[in-house]
């Protein structure tokens, strides 16, 4: 993915942040340019992704011996600025990960098919944000929130290499707000709808809304690159192939992750994802049935004291979650927290849940399994 332009960050960081409260998992650890610390790869380094691994990395003082930033051909010789130091972007190459502990890697399926299994070779762990290995037979697919045990036995200093997946944005940001609710009373079937952001097709697709957005009101026609339609004032489904059974490949990831995530594949999952002009962070609508009876003030309870969540739930001043409120934070926030009156028996709940896609729903998320790894 091309990286941010300056009117693109510029927005980003311009964009009202209310306080969210934030919860780190696991612990955070202080980071430091040491000698015992694991040396670090960022494959992608100038895509969206590529660019919140390192401000994650930062913000959690993830420590590190020695930084390397990949990237192609063209990125290559770009300068990029982290703690303080300067570094210059490499090309990717099958010598890039010799004495490479940790590879964090976000450049999409067939550079992880290509470079993963070379970077495996050499030792490395490849924590892997595209969809290439996500459910193949042995590789860990984690939410450390959810299934840390999924990687149990691997960690770095034992000279072995790994893949572990890092899962779909949609399917992440869904499953921890489901799996403390799970936990408690058994999801037998999940009815889920998605309001996708532009950041989840990478930084391309962010400044064309951007683009549009200003042509569409100055009456110009709207510059369609990277989708095939108008975007700004617009949705649509998204914009992932549609396979025989009429379900697109996004919705197929949340069926088929989230069985193996939970390691159940008799759980019922249906899901219909959109397109929404949203600059970055998805919003999710889920009807969940369980099990066990579970009544909603319970339900609340228990999402309130679940690690990487907050409750925004206020009927009286209609306040739920927002993707702008959820942008640029850890946490993903959850409300409309109310029983299903189709189900008997309060077996039925219906929620609402917003995400950074890009963070919890990226770069966090695999930041967080690199933590485990030490």
């Amino acid at each position: 993915m091309a990286s941010l332009s300056y009117t693109l960050k510029a927005h980003l960081l311009s964009t009202s942040k209310p306080k969210l409260q934030t919860r780190k998992y696991p612990a955070k650890v202080r980071m430091s340019l040491q000698e015992s610390g694991p040396s670090i790869a960022v494959v992608g380094v100038t895509g969206a992704v590529g660019q919140e691994f390192l401000s994650v990395l930062s913000d959690r003082d993830f420590p590190y011996r020695s930084l390397k930033l990949l990237a192609s051909k063209r990125s290559a010789g770009k300068s990029v600025s982290f703690q303080d130091r300067t570094f210059t972007v490499q090309e990717l190459t099958a010598d890039s990960f010799d004495d490479v502990d940790i590879a964090l890697f976000s450049a999409g399926g067939s550079i992880s098919k290509q470079f993963g299994p070379i970077a495996v070779d050499k030792g490395a762990i490849v924590v892997d944000n595209s969809s290439a290995f996500r459910m193949v037979d042995g590789v860990p697919l984690v939410i450390p929130e959810v299934n840390p045990e999924a990687m149990d036995g691997i960690k770095v200093g034992k000279k072995k290499g790994a893949l572990i997946a890092n899962p779909n944005c949609s399917t992440i940001i869904c499953l921890m707000a489901a799996t403390p609710l799970h936990r408690h009373a058994k999801v037998t079937r999940m009815v889920v709808s998605t309001y996708q952001a532009a950041s989840g097709a990478g930084a391309g697709a962010m400044h064309e809304l951007e683009l549009q957005t200003r042509e569409v009101l100055e009456g110009k026609p709207p510059t369609c690159n990277i989708f095939k339609q108008q975007y700004a004032f617009n949705l649509f489904s998204h914009n992932a192939p549609v396979l025989e059974n009429g379900y697109n490949e996004e919705e197929m990831k949340m069926v088929n992750e989230t069985r193996k995530i939970w390691n159940d594949m008799n759980v019922k999952v249906t899901a219909t994802c959109i397109r929404v002009p949203v600059m970055r962070a998805h919003a999710e609508s889920m009807n969940l049935q369980f099990e066990k009876p579970l009544d909603e003030d319970t339900a609340r309870e228990i999402l309130k004291t679940a690690p990487g969540v907050v409750v925004i739930d206020d009927r009286a001043s209609n306040h739920f979650p927002t993707p702008l409120e959820v942008s640029n934070k850890d946490d993903v926030a959850v409300g409309r927290i109310r029983q299903d009156v189709s189900q008997e028996g309060n077996h039925g709940l219906d929620i609402f849940v917003c995400g950074d896609q890009v963070r919890k729903g990226a770069a966090l998320n695999a930041v967080q399994i690199a933590e485990l790894l030490l």
